[in-house]
């Protein structure tokens, strides 16, 4: 367990007071942890994708994002299952909690907001160079709320690697971790039967790995990612539009931010393909510059905002390139039909490369 756990971990060193996972390129030994875990007896690739738990149900989506989106923004639980999972996880009174829902980014007090114009001529320059490039795959770590009608939310944490191959098949890792509390039990609503509810394991637990054939597709957000604006415009246009509903209009803030999440949990971002995000985040002037945060990981970002019927959404970029580092979502309105409060994260993705 400690090797599964470990193999996540990075080279660079992570300051005292903040656990977290770096962001750099993994040392050697942990490559051949990771080579390991991803290719010793790998499960079988499901013939399709399977059918929601009986027992979840999605959040309702916010404002533009289609029907597809949705379940990634939390799963609720039947009050039955998850009281028991609740007890197992959080204890009785005066217990304290396992596993707690993230408190929202806070942007740093009297940082300067960078307006979005100004990104824009960073990432050009970073992407000058070329370096780096695009690449296949992803490594994501994540959070959601799991809910029932009558418990506190909890969150599930997990993290992703994907790697393609050259002969076109891929693995996909998942691992049950929370950076903000190494070492501590993390609550998965996953396992080996379909249907499992929410449930304890262990920080490092893995989750499912898993080999795929052979793939090909020539269709977003399969196909690569293009690097000028006006095409890459199309083609996030083309992840989140339908072909019934395929508008010619420009992407909205809503639909762009829900087609790069798509995007980046398919393909790590070269230089020139992140330069042309920040270009169409500019164009749509639906984000507005808050200043400065901290992100889970601990990396330093630039921090946009853009708030639809009680969601705020923030996008975090990188300081010197714009490159995308997360995406979190907060409820700014309370939601007493899922026991939710203004403030409480619904969702948090953060990629690295």
């Amino acid at each position: 367990m400690a090797d599964e756990l470990e193999l996540l971990h990075r080279a660079d060193p992570v300051p005292a007071d903040h656990p977290r996972f770096g962001d750099g390129p993994l040392d050697d030994r942990a490559e051949r942890q990771l080579t390991r875990l991803m290719t010793e007896e790998p499960l079988p690739a499901p013939a399709g994708r399977l059918l929601p738990r009986p027992w979840a149900r999605p959040l309702p989506a916010p404002a533009g994002r289609p029907p597809r989106a949705r379940l990634v923004w939390g799963l609720a639980a039947t009050a039955a299952v998850l009281a028991i999972a609740l007890d197992a996880v959080l204890g009785g009174a005066g217990t304290p909690r396992a596993v707690a829902a993230p408190r929202p980014l806070t942007v740093r007090t009297h940082s300067a907001p960078v307006p979005l114009t100004d990104m824009t001529a960073l990432a050009d320059a970073a992407a000058s160079g070329g370096s780096p490039r695009l690449r296949k795959g992803t490594h994501v770590q994540s959070w959601s709320l799991g809910m029932s009608d009558d418990k506190p939310p909890v969150t599930l944490p997990e993290e992703r690697v994907v790697r393609w191959r050259a002969d076109a098949t891929h693995t996909e890792l998942v691992v049950a971790t929370d950076p903000r509390r190494p070492g501590r039990p993390v609550l998965t609503d996953e396992g080996d039967t379909e249907g499992d509810a929410p449930h304890e394991v262990a920080d490092g637990h893995v989750i499912s790995r898993t080999t795929y054939p052979p793939m090909w597709s020539d269709a977003p957000p399969e196909a690569p990612p293009p690097h000028t604006v006006a095409a890459l415009s199309a083609y996030l246009t083309e992840v989140v539009r339908p072909w019934t509903d395929r508008s010619t209009a420009p992407l909205s803030t809503a639909e762009l931010l829900d087609a790069t999440a798509e995007l980046l949990d398919h393909w790590t971002l070269g230089a020139r393909e992140s330069a042309a995000l920040v270009h169409l985040f500019a164009k749509t002037g639906g984000l507005r510059p808050v200043g400065e945060v901290t992100d889970r990981l601990g990396r330093p970002g630039h921090a946009y905002a853009y708030d639809a019927r009680g969601i705020r959404h923030m996008l975090v970029l990188e300081p010197r390139t714009g490159a995308v580092l997360g995406m979190e979502d907060t409820f700014t309105e309370d939601d007493p039909e899922y026991g939710v409060t203004a403030g409480d994260v619904m969702a948090y993705s953060a990629w690295m490369r």
